[in-house]
């Protein structure tokens, strides 16, 4: 099935490990609050154990360098897309209000991202992703 939306998470490409895992969950979970139907109905195994729902559609996951990720979140910005980011401070930080505290205190431009996370028409999260590539 092809869907009209695309769910698109770009990951800077040279973080350690941990952080690109630790970035892609932070904004997955961003993205979830996106539309009401950008998740699924829960789940259920045939014992009857329930399980919470997830995206309904799957996730890109695009590796980009500084300048690729800072293009595309300018791409993102000027669309109008919803839109997660994860900022380097946030490696330091353990508790959402300081969080958004940190990010508060810069301007777009010098946003020193780690990864950005968007949701929308499919033409239009390509034009924000166009030149990336998928991440191995």
């Amino acid at each position: 099935m092809r869907f009209d939306t695309k769910i698109a998470v770009i990951v800077r490409d040279d973080l350690a490990d941990w952080q690109k895992l630790n970035v892609t969950a932070f904004l997955s979970s961003g993205l979830s609050r996106a539309t009401d139907d950008i998740v699924g109905k829960p789940y259920e195994d045939a014992s009857g154990n329930t399980y919470l729902p997830m995206f309904r559609e799957p996730v890109i996951v695009y590796a980009a360098d500084t300048s690729g990720l800072f293009r595309a979140h300018t791409r993102a910005l000027t669309r109008g897309l919803p839109t997660a980011l994860f900022t380097e401070e946030l490696f330091g930080t353990d508790n959402e209000d300081d969080n958004r505290a940190a990010i508060r205190t810069i301007e777009a431009p010098d946003l020193n991202l780690a990864g950005l996370a968007l949701y929308g028409p499919r033409g239009q999260v390509d034009k924000v992703t166009r030149g990336l590539r998928p991440h191995r």
